[in-house]
């Protein structure tokens, strides 16, 4: 049970520093090869660019369990509650119904990767795994969302949703200390 809370918490991370390692290695590799043995190794650049776009959509899911994700807070802090919950409440459930939207386009282009495999020029994998990232990066993103509002719920509803208590702690993170 602990290591499955470990995991809930640290999933994203995990993923995208493992990602910015196979794209230090992988350029890393390149440029040894290159000015050390006068080699091009054709993999490196296609290994970089798939770690790159998963470290984006896990970070992108990363930013909004950590609530870092782009939003003008301040503006909407300046207004009543009354006026500020309901403006983010809306804005949530748009970009939760923005991600149900990409969720389903992503599965159509799967499946056409599925249907018509391509393969990679470099690593000759099927494109439909490293495509994957497309459902997975939406469905965290959505999944993250949601806890946002589960947590603020279970903490009283109080203040606006996915911010800080008044006190300045985060009850995320105040209730994993208690494990």
């Amino acid at each position: 049970m602990v290591a499955l809370k470990w995991l809930e918490r640290h999933f994203e991370e995990l993923i995208c520093c493992t990602c910015l390692v196979v794209i230090a290695v992988a350029v890393f590799a390149q440029v040894v090869a290159r000015y050390l043995f006068q080699v091009a190794l054709h993999w490196t650049e296609e290994t970089a660019s798939m770690a790159m776009v998963w470290a984006v959509y896990t970070g992108a899911s990363l930013c909004v369990r950590e609530r870092f994700h782009i939003r003008i807070m301040v503006a909407v802090k300046s207004l009543p509650e009354r006026i500020g919950r309901p403006i983010i409440i809306l804005a949530d459930c748009m970009w939760a119904l923005f991600c149900v939207f990409m969720i389903r386009v992503s599965i159509d282009y799967l499946s056409i990767f599925w249907r018509f495999p391509e393969t990679s020029p470099s690593l000759g994998i099927n494109q439909f795994y490293p495509q994957t990232i497309l459902v997975l990066g939406y469905a965290l993103m959505l999944i993250r969302l949601i806890q946002t509002y589960v947590e603020w719920y279970r903490n009283g509803a109080e203040g606006l949703p996915g911010t800080l208590t008044e006190d300045g702690s985060d009850p995320i993170v105040d209730d994993e200390a208690h494990i």
